[in-house]
């Protein structure tokens, strides 16, 4: 190899080496809180087993049958909420959540989170206390699953003669004890805004500032964002986001509206995310239809 073709083959490295380290976002760039990710997109279709939450309650399917529907329908990812396992909000045993991890790897569906109903609004602090614990054993039962994530919530509503400072005093603190045991394990706490406590895209910022941990970020629920332009709320939270909620309504000036997926898929492309996409549908009639059906809209506009 002569010189000329040395220099010409170490310029040709160095500015692919150049271009990649420009694509990354430095840390620095980032504010408090944002997801540290590559930029530009990747999306993984992923399923809320909410989706069928009354065929779950009434026992007429189990999350085994959730699990074999992403299969059936090739949905990357499930998000099996804790509230359809069995003996819940006890985590069952390890040869169930073990028998769960394996029947979803060996149909290549990943379960990408779980979740709990979890209420760090209250002012007691043995009564919270017992609800960090909850966040903690599914955390472990995340962890034995192979879930990245934990969904939880703020708390239902305002406690009576209080106010949002106040709450957020003892509300930080909570999450942040969360935020560490799941660092522990591997396990990521994603915030769910709710129309709850938290019903801004600002309040729930907020938040995840304040606990100040990677491993506690936003799983960015659409429909329940319900001041305001939605649009411009969920571009706002998407930085923070691990997750999504992606429901078949937004709300616009408080009336409820079919989900636009065009501007979300440009907002992702806009924003930058990579990862799971989970989608909740909860249209009347037969489940398996309506749930299907939204699946090939959110395909169709995510593709």
């Amino acid at each position: 190899m002569n010189g000329q073709t040395l220099r010409r083959s170490f310029l040709t490295r160095s500015i692919a080496i150049a271009a990649s380290a420009l694509a990354v976002k430095p840390e620095a760039a980032l504010a408090a809180g944002e997801v540290k990710r590559r930029p530009g997109t990747k999306i993984k279709i992923g399923l809320n087993s909410y989706s069928f939450n009354r065929q779950l309650l009434a026992g007429q399917m189990t999350l085994d049958d959730v699990i074999d529907w992403c299969a059936a329908h090739n949905v990357d990812g499930v998000d099996l909420t804790g509230y359809y396992f069995p003996g819940y909000p006890n985590v069952p045993g390890n040869e169930y959540l073990y028998n769960l991890k394996k029947k979803a790897y060996l149909n290549g569906v990943s379960i990408s989170g779980t979740g709990v109903r979890n209420d760090f609004t209250l002012s007691d602090a043995s009564s919270r206390k017992g609800h960090i614990e909850l966040v903690k054993d599914w955390v472990d039962a995340g962890e034995k699953m192979g879930a990245s994530f934990v969904r939880v919530f703020s708390g239902p509503a305002m406690p009576a003669g209080s106010t949002f400072e106040k709450v957020l005093q003892y509300m930080i603190p909570a999450f942040q004890e969360c935020a560490d045991y799941g660092k522990k394990h591997g396990v990521i706490i994603g915030l769910q805004h709710h129309d709850d406590f938290l019903k801004t895209a600002d309040q729930t910022i907020q938040v995840v500032k304040a606990v100040d941990s990677e491993w506690f970020s936003v799983v960015l629920d659409v429909g329940s964002l319900r001041q305001g332009d939605p649009y411009q709320e969920i571009e706002k939270l998407l930085p923070y986001a691990c997750t999504w909620q992606i429901k078949e309504t937004v709300y616009v000036d408080g009336k409820a509206t079919p989900i636009d997926l065009g501007r979300i898929r440009a907002i992702i492309d806009k924003v930058g995310f990579r990862g799971f996409l989970p989608f909740e549908a909860l249209g009347q009639g037969d489940a398996n239809v309506s749930v299907a059906a939204f699946l090939e809209k959110v395909r169709k506009a995510m593709a």
